[in-house]
């Protein structure tokens, strides 16, 4: 990515990268889908209502190993292949660990997540029995997205796309199997998810131990470089805390859904399937950007890294637009697609018509923040985010709830403000950030 087209790296790296996202939801859209038409509207709402804490602990572990992808990124753009290599083993050394502690603390802490969720009584049992399941198999999730990082950092976006598809349609026939088959309800729902994601996660991992590039992994090198380490950690841990804060803040959001009863539940939980398709585009460009600037700040262009995020933001609103436009023209069938009962359609209609048009703003705090942190501006993207979709957003919903209307379009626009709060604090930042600052090599413009 450090020389030729702009646009044509883009778009080549992006795409392999959004068609395995687009698997990656279809497969979890296709876990609602069973359990909305095949089991009962308790357990779609029971699905749907646990995404925000899986996305807590994805966003998490997803911050993470975004440390370890812009230190090998800006090591491969430099040319240190050694150094790359160490930073490969050291990433799935930690992975291991923190496979461990996540799984332990997910179990334990899953009573009290449901709690402070406010998860009515008639959805609590399935809700349990999911996120349980969920956290207990969080292997498979966890080396995947390490591995696929660890490929991504160095301009391989197909494989992890491939291993994607091959997830995706066994997660499809194994809930179908489970749930029509076996009967199993929600519990069938999570074992075919698990299930599959440990596969795509072995396949990742096979495919580095047997590459011959610079992330080639051996058993016996697997050990902790502490020096590497303290570099990942140090703009991976803000970007985990960031994402698994906000997440957890999105907990809250749910709490106040929650109080609407089951029918809005269920309506919130279709737009939410919704919200991450239309998100996945200009998320996909966001991962494509760190890792452009990454490998061009390790070779010391930072005038190419800084045109590559402008041309970013450019084709992240054309699609953005498209797409858009799309669910608000047909919304009343997408959302019948996951649930047909009339009050929830009526609801995810209204949620998925008002709050498309808004994704134009997040398009600008997506591509910039990604493109920060690809610099190395971890801490600074963390407090940005952090005060803008956790300090303003539960201050919005406060004031909203208690003093305004407390209803449910006005409690749903709370998503678009904090956007639009993070969009304009993130581009005054950009404007303002030195790119050489944490640069990890000595090369110079």
């Amino acid at each position: 990515m450090t020389q030729g087209g702009i646009v044509g790296h883009l778009i080549a790296f992006m795409l392999p990268l959004l068609l395995g996202n687009i698997f990656q939801q279809l497969y979890n859209m296709v876990d609602t889908w069973v359990v909305g038409n095949y089991v009962s509207n308790e357990a779609f709402s029971a699905v749907g209502t646990l995404m925000p804490v899986i996305n807590m602990l994805i966003g998490t572990f997803i911050g993470f190993s975004s440390g370890a992808g812009v230190v090998i990124s800006q090591l491969y753009g430099a040319g240190d292949r050694e150094k790359v290599n160490q930073a490969s083993h050291t990433a799935i050394v930690a992975t291991a660990f923190m496979t461990v502690v996540l799984s332990i603390l997910g179990i334990l802490l899953t009573p009290l997540l449901l709690t402070l969720m406010k998860v009515p009584a008639e959805v609590y049992p399935e809700a349990k029995d999911y996120l349980t399941i969920y956290f207990a198999g969080l292997i498979g999730l966890l080396f995947y997205n390490m591995g696929s990082g660890i490929m991504r950092a160095i301009g391989d976006s197909r494989r992890p796309f491939y291993y994607l598809v091959v997830c995706a349609v066994l997660n499809t026939v194994l809930d179908l199997v489970f749930v029509i088959r076996f009967h199993w309800g929600v519990k069938g729902v999570a074992y075919a998810t698990i299930l599959s994601q440990f596969i795509s996660a072995f396949l990742t991992v096979a495919s580095l131990v047997r590459t011959s590039s610079c992330v080639k992994l051996s058993f016996s090198k697997l050990k902790c470089h502490w020096d590497i380490l303290k570099k990942i950690v140090i703009i991976g841990l803000p970007a985990a805390l960031q994402m698994a804060i906000t997440s957890f803040s999105n907990v809250f959001v749910q709490s106040y859904i929650n109080q609407f009863g089951a029918n809005c539940m269920g309506g919130w939980t279709a737009y939410l399937k919704l919200d991450m398709l239309i998100m996945l585009p200009m998320q996909s460009l966001a991962l494509t950007t760190s890792t452009f600037v990454g490998q061009n700040i390790g070779k010391g262009q930072v005038n190419r890294a800084k045109k590559g995020v402008y041309t970013a933001v450019g084709v992240a609103l054309a699609i953005t637009a498209v797409i858009a436009a799309i669910l608000m023209i047909f919304a009343p069938s997408l959302i019948a697609f996951f649930n047909k009962k009339p009050e929830v359609v009526e609801i995810g209609t209204m949620f998925l018509r008002w709050l498309s048009p808004f994704y134009l703003i997040c398009c600008f705090n997506q591509i910039f923040n990604s493109a920060l942190r690809g610099a190395g501006h971890s801490l600074a993207m963390m407090i940005i985010m952090l005060s803008s979709f956790v300090a303003f957003r539960q201050v919005y919903l406060f004031i909203m709830s208690r003093f305004i209307s407390n209803t449910m379009l006005p409690i749903g626009m709370s998503y678009p403000a904090g956007w639009f709060v993070c969009s304009v604090v993130t581009l005054l930042y950009f404007h303002h950030a030195d790119f050489t600052k944490h640069r990890l090599t000595d090369r110079q413009d």
